[in-house]
């Protein structure tokens, strides 16, 4: 009897495990299915990551190109305001991708007018305007002012004429044909300071002749269209100005100072350096321009800084603000250099409320920041810039400082 009951007993244990031994067995199956098909989802996976990841690898090149086509397209202009259509004036600016011109072309951009830029690039440059090409407001023409144009505008600046003795001497005829054309003057100097009364000094067949004399035709022809046409006119006598977009090879004393001290090259003065000169930072001269062209002064009017300096200070002052080792050489002087220039601006502070605001050193340091610039990226090209006097006799070195 006990036999039989152990028998039961191992038998009923056995059962048990036997239950517990195939449970264990599906779940040990079901484990390994559930592995299996997690390793093959994974190898799945993994396979799809591979592929997508060759794909993105000949993909990403091609959305690069894209992204830059986008950006190229899409040109961001700088900030420009909202005028109303009785407001929004059509402005022409002749010689405006010019060292003046460009600066007054952002301006009067960014103040909502339409403007037009006309221009033969024989000292202008593209890239001086290239930041506003295909926005709305603005048109670039290719274009001789020599040659007739045709175009409805509210407004007309006319600088179009070469301005450094290098470009104006090189086609004398054509710089006169030109400033025929003009409504600019800036007459060399017998009396000082300069008013707008003073009718100058000049010599009519020295080197400066086809500039200075263009000048003079100028106002004449714009006086005589007023009288007997009754074309309304502003006139303004433009002092020395300077700085960003100058050529730094145009020959004028900012520019070779500058670039001089900067590749540590000499600083050439012409004679003693006794004679003085009145510098204007470009963007009081283009707030000149606009005061004055809105009022309603038909009269000419001085634009410039009355602040006289020598040639000489002026060399080192540049000096010093480079922190060149530069020394000063002196040559002989050019024939018909003005000796003193200095703008009498009592008639545009009282009729224009115009004054210029901006120190010399301040923007002497954005010019020669943007000289600096302008070296680095030509030096890159394998090209760095000489200065280029005007065409005189040269003289001997006389000393050094």
């Amino acid at each position: 009897m006990m036999k039989k009951r152990m028998v039961w007993l191992i038998t009923g244990i056995n059962r048990r495990m036997m239950k517990l031994l195939i449970a264990l067995a599906l779940i040990a199956y079901v484990a390994s299915v559930w592995g299996t098909y997690a390793n093959m989802r994974s190898l799945h996976e993994n396979g799809e990551l591979k592929i997508e990841k060759k794909i993105e690898e000949v993909i990403a090149p091609l959305r690069e190109k894209i992204r830059d086509l986008e950006v190229s397209f899409t040109q961001k202009y700088p900030p420009v305001k909202f005028l109303s259509e009785k407001d929004r004036k059509r402005i022409l600016i002749t010689g405006g991708a010019g060292f003046v011109g460009s600066h007054l072309a952002d301006k009067l951009m960014m103040d909502g007018h339409e403007v037009t830029v006309v221009d033969n690039f024989f000292t202008g440059r593209k890239r001086n305007v290239e930041h506003w090409i295909g926005h709305e407001n603005f048109e670039l023409i290719n274009h001789d002012v020599v040659e007739p144009l045709y175009i409805e505008v509210d407004q007309i600046y006319h600088l179009a004429s070469p301005a450094s003795p290098p470009n104006y001497m090189y086609n004398p005829i054509k710089t006169l044909k030109t400033n025929t054309i003009g409504t600019l003057n800036m007459l060399d100097p017998e009396v000082h300071p300069q008013s707008e009364d003073y009718w100058g000094h000049v010599n009519p067949i020295g080197p400066r002749a086809c500039y200075d004399e263009g000048k003079r035709v100028a106002e004449t022809m714009c006086y005589a269209y007023m009288k007997q046409e009754g074309v309304e006119v502003r006139v303004a006598r433009i002092f020395n100005t300077f700085g960003p977009r100058m050529h730094m090879n145009d020959g004028r004393v900012v520019s070779n100072f500058i670039l001089q001290a900067l590749q540590g090259e000499a600083l050439t003065v012409y004679g003693s350096g006794s004679q003085t000169r009145a510098f204007q930072y470009v963007s009081d001269l283009v707030n000149g321009l606009v005061a004055l062209m809105n009022s309603n002064v038909s009269s000419p009017v001085n634009l410039g800084n009355p602040e006289e300096h020598t040639i000489l200070e002026f060399a080192k002052l540049i000096k010093n603000l480079v922190g060149s080792r530069s020394q000063i050489q002196f040559l002989q002087e050019a024939q018909d250099d003005p000796q003193r220039r200095k703008p009498d601006i009592r008639k545009a502070k009282m009729l224009l409320g115009w004054d210029p605001v901006v120190p010399l050193e301040e923007g002497l340091n954005k010019t020669i920041h943007y000289f600096g610039r302008e070296l680095e990226y030509q030096a890159n090209n394998q090209y760095i810039p000489k200065p280029k006097p005007a065409r005189i006799k040269k003289g001997r070195s006389r000393h050094n400082l």
